[in-house]
């Protein structure tokens, strides 16, 4: 999963400190809901606040910490979280839609990219989990409008109005497959 959009309130300035992570709500249901159907969640996220000097790499672990605590509150586990620094243009590999750390995180959890889903708000979240056999789930809950059609570059396997809307989504998705 992304980050910014999806499991928490984006901002226009970003999330540069503890204040200003607001988890939204059905968030930790979501994740719960997905953890107790035996799927591990991971958050892959581009944090270019780093990269921009507007914070630093120990805000966003506390960032990071507090959003785990919250999760935890709730009976929910985040697996892992996977974060890059760098400013757009970069030529870096991780920063999405690249898909380095979605690569990054299956290496170290041993998952399987082509049964696994991307849920995220922004058309190179949606790029970077299409770009490595996920199906992807574009969630309203971000910058992404409901009106998306030609801004993807990528269509989304399904589009959700938040996150708990997407986990209904996967665990359907789930049953079919297991039906199959």
């Amino acid at each position: 999963m992304d980050r910014d959009g999806v499991l928490n309130r984006d901002r226009a300035q970003f999330v540069r400190c503890v204040a200003d992570l607001e988890v939204l709500p059905g968030a930790v249901d979501a994740v719960a809901r997905l953890n107790r159907a035996g799927y591990i969640v991971i958050v892959a996220t581009n944090q270019s606040g780093i990269g921009r000097g507007l914070m630093a790499e120990e805000a966003l672990e506390e960032i990071h910490g507090e959003l785990r605590r919250a999760m935890r509150e709730g009976g929910a586990t985040l697996s892992g979280i996977y974060h890059c620094p760098h400013v757009p243009g970069s030529s870096c590999d991780c920063r999405k839609p690249a898909p380095g750390l979605l690569l990054r995180a299956a290496r170290a959890h041993d998952i399987d990219l082509e049964r696994s889903f991307l849920v995220g708000d922004q058309p190179h979240d949606i790029a970077a989990g299409a770009a490595v056999g996920c199906r992807t789930v574009l969630v309203l809950t971000g910058k992404t409008p409901a009106n998306h059609g030609g801004l993807l570059p990528a269509a989304p396997d399904f589009v959700a109005r938040d996150v708990g809307a997407a986990a209904d989504w996967i665990l359907e998705a789930a049953s079919v497959d297991a039906n199959a």
